[in-house]
């Protein structure tokens, strides 16, 4: 009990210095952007880490890739984890560092969220959605396929996406606006609310007590008050001049 407290304590803790690296973000930006940029993906990424160290002590108890929510989280973190590929770099780390918009004028992109219930949305943090599938379809013959999954769990993870994440109503619509599939990101927020309300509801269902101060103040939104409805997508253009 107290292990799975401790990891609860620091998914807790990361997602508070997330928060707190997003409010310092665009005062930062003005004077290094550079720096900006990369304490924003390192607070993300830490996330990742921690939801990670979370499944870690706790999958015995809980199935995290019965669920798109969670299987895409544990997806993205050994993705950035192990670094093989250069898949899943940030928007900001494409469009903003080195002036990487310049490659792209006149170029319209898809941004796409997903509605968070109980919440105004705030944050934002964006993948392509093409890396998600560069990574576990195989018919994409792609050289950065992940080669520790076998073939049945890269499927299930693929058609997990397109229902319950809904990806797949974003590449309809996509195709239909013909928007270039390397030119659709996802915004992962919604994913990654989604996947801590699914663990830490069960957690707390099967008596896990949450220790500390993050823990608790994490633990009511993400119980009782917070949710995600993948059927409500919102999609925002945006042309690069």
């Amino acid at each position: 009990m107290e292990i799975i407290q401790q990891a609860i304590k620091k998914l807790a803790n990361s997602m508070r210095m997330y928060g707190e690296v997003c409010f310092d973000f665009q005062r930062l930006v003005k004077i290094d952007k550079e720096e900006a940029i990369d304490n924003l993906d390192r607070a993300f990424e830490a996330k990742l880490e921690a939801f990670h160290s979370l499944y870690d002590v706790t999958k015995n108890d809980i199935d995290y890739f019965a669920n798109g929510d969670t299987a895409a989280l544990i997806l993205m973190r050994n993705a950035i984890h192990h670094r093989d590929h250069l898949l899943f770099k940030s928007w900001n780390q494409v469009m903003a560092l080195d002036d990487g918009y310049k490659n792209h004028y006149g170029a319209e992109f898809l941004l796409v969220a997903f509605e968070i219930l109980g919440s105004p949305p705030r944050q934002r943090y964006y993948y392509k959605l093409e890396d998600f599938y560069l990574r576990i379809d195989e018919k994409l013959d792609s050289p950065y396929l992940e080669q520790r999954m076998k073939n049945a769990s890269r499927e299930k993870m693929i058609s997990q996406f397109d229902t319950e994440l809904n990806f797949a109503e974003v590449k309809s619509y996509a195709s239909q606006e013909r928007y270039p599939v390397n030119q659709i990101y996802i915004n992962v927020i919604p994913i990654f609310v989604s996947a801590v309300c699914r663990v830490f509801t069960a957690l707390r269902g099967n008596g896990v007590d949450f220790v500390g101060f993050d823990a608790n103040a994490y633990k009511e939104p993400f119980t009782n008050e917070l949710s995600v409805d993948f059927s409500k997508i919102i999609y925002t253009p945006l042309r690069i001049t």
